[in-house]
């Protein structure tokens, strides 16, 4: 479809929101609808979500569809559910998950990555050096603090790469001692 084609070239979509727990930026499915809707021309794009359940699990699957009104090309995405998360009702959390799941359907769908991005490469250099004890308490103090606050997949996901390694050679030598 050559419409998708001319959309997928065009698009810019700037990561202008910013993280503050995490301290990176990002970009919502709201900036992505924003940048992309000047550019549909004849063309309609549609979002939907249908909830499933696997082994008890609940998620939602996002579908993006781009149609020129002959023909269309549509890409799914899933994102869980946190039925207890802390800090939100239950309506936030679907809310939560379907913005998510939306976005990540968009970005496959215009092709949308995160290659460019300094927070995305992969910056790792030879690291001989052994995690130092303040370090670690360091660690376990910020790990129970995002814990405490429902915030650990935030707090692993604003890690460096650099940071992430360091923390898996160290479990892997504690596994292997």
């Amino acid at each position: 479809m050559k419409e998708l084609i001319q959309i997928r070239e065009a698009l810019k979509v700037p990561k202008n929101q910013k993280n503050t727990f995490g301290n990176y930026k990002y970009r919502s499915c709201e900036d992505i609808l924003e940048a992309v809707k000047p550019l549909l021309a004849n063309c309609s794009l549609t979002l939907s979500d249908e909830t499933k359940e696997v082994c008890g699990i609940p998620y939602v699957e996002a579908t993006a569809t781009l149609s020129n009104g002959e023909h269309s090309v549509s890409v799914k995405a899933q994102a869980g559910v946190a039925i207890a998360k802390k800090g939100m009702d239950i309506s936030q959390s679907w809310g939560s998950s379907s913005s998510y799941a939306r976005k990540y359907a968009l970005n496959g769908l215009f092709l949308i990555d995160d290659t460019k991005d300094a927070d995305t490469q992969d910056n790792r250099q030879e690291n001989t050096e052994k995690i130092s004890d303040d370090d670690l308490q360091a660690l376990k103090t910020q790990l129970e603090k995002a814990h405490e606050k429902g915030h650990l997949k935030q707090f692993f996901h604003s890690m460096t790469p650099m940071a992430k390694e360091k923390l898996r050679d160290y479990v892997n030598d504690l596994r292997t001692s």
